[in-house]
Order: structure tokens, then sequence, then C-alpha cells
């Protein structure tokens, strides 16, 4: 690189926060010019999730307001039967119970079945998966996870959820383009959502669930386009450990 003033695509890998990915791309810039220079990020992905992060360098840190409302697409995994505390692997997973209409005030175990074989099959068909995804699209409204980066009075809010205490995170408007199922096979369900700037798949994910009354949590979030910008187009996290 011999301009300071870049947008760098990255191909964030599982296991890292975005501000590692920075901290590693602005060692190696300092290395490359031999002086610290400034990196900023466009939009955050959790640690468990892969994709596209776009980076600022030098002056180009002063145009992150143009990134940040851009539409985004991603390709998400939900496990449908079970919760998590975080809507992610990273949380503490439960069985999803449902009430046990035989015994009323009771709860049972949802079954499992690779094959809904009919109405009180407990597994969803693909034709009920469809109908309970398109319900999604337009404009909805979505309560942001507590364990999310977001700021509540100065603090993040997942700083705020670790240490226990009792917050609320106000709800907001995002717009839903598309969603395409890639892969349904129960209880893994695989799908593509064009969605605005400010959506939480996690959460998503989670609405999804509860919609289908089986309880759903991510187990993979891959970012594959903000706005034109195309994951195709990113260096691997190992281009810049060199």
């Amino acid at each position: 690189m011999k301009d300071e003033n870049q947008i760098i695509l990255v191909d964030k890998p599982a296991g890292i926060s975005s501000f590692g990915v920075v901290a590693k791309v602005r060692g190696y810039l300092k290395n490359e010019f031999g002086h610290k220079i400034k990196v900023g990020h466009t939009g955050t992905l959790d640690p468990f999730a892969t994709g596209l992060l776009i980076l600022l360098t030098g002056k180009n840190t002063k145009k992150s307001n143009e990134f940040l409302k851009l539409d985004k697409i991603y390709e998400a995994t939900l496990k449908l039967g079970f919760i998590s505390s975080t809507g992610d692997p990273e949380g503490q997973i439960q069985t999803f119970l449902v009430e046990d209409i035989s015994e009323p005030g009771k709860a049972r175990i949802r079954a499992f079945s690779p094959v809904a074989t009919g109405e009180n099959d407990p597994c969803p068909k693909l034709s009920n998966v469809e109908f309970a995804l398109s319900s999604f699209i337009g404009t909805i409204t979505q309560t942001p996870p507590r364990f999310s980066a977001i700021k509540i009075n100065g603090e993040r809010a997942y700083k705020l959820a670790r240490k226990g205490q009792d917050f609320e995170i106000p709800s907001r408007k995002v717009e839903i383009y598309s969603i395409n199922i890639l892969n349904y096979n129960y209880p893994e369900l695989k799908i593509r959502v064009h969605c605005s700037s400010g959506t939480y798949i996690r959460t998503l994910a989670e609405d999804i669930g509860k919609k289908l009354n089986t309880g759903a949590y991510l187990t993979e979030l891959r970012r594959i386009k903000i706005g034109d910008y195309d994951i195709k187009d990113a260096l691997p996290l190992s281009h810049f450990t060199k």
C-alpha cells in the first residue's frame, strides 16, 4: 500500500472481534509506513460472525458516516428448537419448551424429526417456514439484543448485561427487503437476508423462532455485502498478520 488513505475490505474470520481486526490492520500499516496510521471500522460484526468489514484509514476515517447507513446482505444459519441467552453460540443454550396442549399449564420438550409429517408435527413444514419468513418482509420493529454494542447511558449494553443489570433498549424500525431460504433440514435453517442498516440478525432469528413456535438462535452469520462492496473483493485477515 502506498496511500495512507484507504478503503480496506477485510474478510473477518470467526473468533475475533471487529476491534481486534482493526488492531491487527493498524499494526500492519504501522510497519508498512513506519508510523501510526489512523484506522476505523464502519460497522462491527460479532466475534462469532464472519465476513465483510469495511475499514477506513487516514483521512478516509472522516467518511465513516457515508458507510454506516448502507444496506447489507447476510447469510445466516438458524438452529430451530433451541434458544440462546445471547441469540448466538456464545450464550447459554437451552431446549425450547412448548405448552403441552394435552395437559394445559405443562411444558414438553419439542420433539425432533427431519421431516414434518402432519399438522401436529412439531417440525414446521417448508411451506410454514416460507410463510413465517414472508411476514418479516418490509418495515418491522426490532428490539436490539441486550448483548449488543449499543450504548445505554454511555456504557455498552453487553457490559451491563454481563453485570446482570436491569435496563431497557429502545425498539427501532428497520427494513427487510428479502429473505431467501438457502437450505432447510430441521432443525437447521439457512437463509440469505437483504436488510437496512441497523438490523440485528440475531434478533431476527429469535423472532423467526417465536413465529414458528420452535425457538431459534444463530449458529453462523456471514456478511457478504455492504452497499456495493462485496465479500469477494475482501482480503483475508491473514494478509495483515504476515
